[in-house]
């Protein structure tokens, strides 16, 4: 096998759950997709889940019974099926190329899954309890393309949008969004995993992570969120310690509805 079950690296483990969830899609697609050409050509009957698929289709809609299957996405169908291949070609470079120096975050079907096999490769590289562990973020100055190493520990992640806001690198912090700019790309970040790791008490917006825009989700059986990723913490110049709790005032950007997404809608 290619990539076995081992103790000591936990992405093969998600690799392989990553394959299973886009294989599933994909079966889906191809045991409709035919029959659906075949019904419009006459040469099957055309069944009330067929119309509908077809029907969505016409409408650049992604058909019920893929959505079903599939991740969360706002994106028109035509948009959809082109993340869908940008999405298992990644998976694709992965089996074939290796573990990628640079994670493309929004190519997870549960990035859920991808944050936590990271903090437990630092784990057990180190023999460390995984629940006194936590990531430090870093923003890269560098291209995802110019990168040519993976970091000693942790992971280097791209693909995160910024709403609300832009990163400034020239001031190595938030700042407001520049007219007619409704999103931005975050740099390359680097999730550093560290013990008993404490937050820091200001200079830093805590900033939710999407994968969709809509900010809403249900709790799936795993736990976790369909929607919310994790929190994340970016430099700001705008956030100082208030009153004496020790916590970061970051009201401004909370107003502003600055949060990242993995996948915007087009």
């Amino acid at each position: 096998m290619q990539y076995p079950v081992t103790y000591e690296e936990s992405m093969n483990t998600v690799l392989l759950q990553e394959c299973i969830r886009y294989n599933k899609l994909i079966d889906v697609m191809e045991g409709t997709l035919p029959l659906v050409l075949k019904a419009l050509k006459g040469l099957v009957v055309m069944s009330n889940e067929l119309e509908v698929i077809a029907n969505a289709i016409a409408l650049n809609q992604v058909p019920k019974s893929w959505a079903n299957v599939a991740y969360p996405s706002l994106k028109p169908c035509s948009a959809w099926f082109n993340d869908l291949m940008d999405r298992l070609q990644f998976q694709y470079d992965w089996i074939e190329h290796g573990v990628p120096i640079v994670f493309w975050i929004s190519g997870f079907y549960f990035p859920q899954a991808f944050l936590t096999g990271s903090l437990q490769n630092y784990a057990r590289k180190y023999q460390l309890p995984i629940d006194t562990v936590s990531f430090n973020f870093n923003l890269l100055e560098a291209e995802w393309t110019t990168l040519k190493r993976k970091p000693d520990d942790g992971v280097y992640v791209r693909g995160l949008f910024l709403e609300g806001a832009r990163w400034d690198q020239s001031i190595n912090s938030l700042n407001d969004s520049l007219p007619k700019q409704l999103y931005t790309d975050l740099p390359v970040m680097h999730l550093a995993p560290q013990q008993y790791r404490k937050d820091p008490a200001s200079g830093i917006y805590r900033c939710p992570v999407y994968k969709i825009l809509s900010r809403r989700g249900v709790l799936s059986t795993t736990g976790h969120s369909t929607n919310f990723i994790m929190w994340i913490e970016i430099p700001s110049n705008r956030t100082h310690i208030i009153n004496n709790d020790g916590k970061a005032d970051n009201e401004e950007w909370i107003r502003a509805g600055v949060a990242c997404f993995s996948s915007l809608m087009y």
